[in-house]
């Protein structure tokens, strides 16, 4: 049976290779791969707490966890949004490189 221990590990695993992913790579799309692993991370972190925190009834909450339906949902309008301006990008500058993305302007 997995404790609260093992799914924090496993969180902090997942959110440090977004982190790394986020400050080592240059590419656009591995930048924003690295911030949806973060996010999956801090909902498995939230779904872990919820599961592991037992009311007088002993059920667990479920106010995480339905927090974290609203965080997946608000993610996949997030990444609709990002990847409309990611190709929106490609498409004007031929790259997805950031730092041949410097400015603002078209």
């Amino acid at each position: 049976m997995p404790t609260l221990a093992n799914y924090l590990i496993v969180s902090g695993g997942l959110f440090s290779i977004g982190l790394v992913g986020v400050l080592l790579r240059r590419n656009i799309l591995i930048i924003f791969m690295g911030l949806e692993l973060m996010l999956n991370a801090a909902n498995l972190s939230l779904v872990a707490f919820s599961r592991f925190n037992l009311g007088q009834d002993g059920l667990p909450g479920y106010n995480a966890q339905v927090l974290v339906f609203f965080i997946i949902t608000v993610a996949a309008a997030e990444v609709a949004v990002g990847l409309a301006i990611i190709v929106a990008l490609y498409r004007m500058r031929q790259t997805t490189h950031v730092e041949d993305l410097d400015t603002l302007k078209f």
